[in-house]
Parts: structure tokens; sequence; C-alpha cells
């Protein structure tokens, strides 16, 4: 399923930088470059505040009450100065964009997240913002799976929650 439609790479980026452990400068500029952002120079300080900032996205990401998400997202467009704009610079075909073309690199990373979350949430629900279910594992991911029914983070927490639900079976026996 292309995902564009569904926030795009907003939410991925959410994702990206509720899952990061590096916060350098270095790292960060490397994640907001990866996501497509330009001009991601960013000192200590904005990484900091980004670091911040994937604190408030993560409670979006495996919430299982709508109610309760849609007001998460909502409290963090409130906090962005997201406005919603249709471009096609660069060539590229149309596409939305949640920030100003002007704003520090802080500001536009705050509202491409909190605008990708919020149509990933009208356009896919919820659901499509998921946690990983093997337990002790904290990834988030943006669901992009033909039928919506991801449970988690990779091939890897999938195989040991089944190897490990295998082995409690036989042992049962």
């Amino acid at each position: 399923m292309h995902f564009n439609a569904y926030g795009g790479n907003g939410a991925a980026l959410a994702a990206a930088l509720v899952n990061a452990t590096d916060f350098s400068p270095a790292a960060v500029r490397a994640l907001l470059s990866e996501h497509r952002l330009l001009r991601t120079d960013v000192d200590a300080e904005q990484a900091g505040e980004l670091r911040d900032w994937a604190g408030r996205l993560a409670p979006v990401f495996g919430e299982r009450d709508q109610d309760l998400q849609i007001k998460l997202i909502n409290e963090l467009l409130d906090v962005s100065s997201s406005k919603p704009y249709v471009s096609a610079h660069d060539g590229r075909e149309p596409h939305l964009h949640f920030f100003s073309v002007d704003a520090d690199i802080v500001s536009r990373a705050k509202d491409t997240t909190a605008g990708g979350l919020a149509v990933a949430m009208s356009f896919a629900g919820g659901n499509r913002l998921g946690r990983c279910d093997r337990e002790g594992c904290a990834i988030v991911y943006v669901d992009t799976s033909r039928n919506g029914r991801r449970r988690f983070c990779s091939l890897a927490c999938a195989n040991r929650v089944n190897v490990a639900a295998h082995r409690s079976r036989r042992l049962a026996r």
C-alpha cells in the first residue's frame, strides 16, 4: 500500500523520531534528511527540542482509545503552527506541506509530524499508528501493509513471539 495519502513522510518521521536513540546534532540531521526535510542543520539545543517533541509524539502510537488518540494529535497540532497548503515545487507531484518554508528546522519538523499524524488518523484510522506487540519492545511504526493488520515492528519480533508461543504450546502437551 502506498501510504503517502495517509501521512506520508510526516507520519514516518514521527515514528523515526520516537524510535531514535541518538539525538546528537549529526544523528538528527541525518534522520531529518532521510525523511526529506530540507535545510536540516541543527545545533545541540534544537536536537534537544526534537528529543522532547519525540516524547510528545510517542503516546499517539499504539493508543487503542480513538478519542484519546485524536485528543493527543489535536494537542500536537495546537503546539505546531501547521497551516497545510499544496505545493508542486522542484518538479515534484502536488503534495501537502504543513509548514512555512521560511520556518526554522524544529518548527518544520513539528509541523510535518503533527500534520502527518493528523492525515494518517483521518484517512487510515489510528490503528495504522502502531507499537510493537512483543513484550519489552518499544518500537513504533506506521503500518503500510495492505490489510492494516501489522502487530510487530519487524519480522524478528514477530518470530520471537511466534517461537515462544509454539514452545509454550509444546510444553503444555
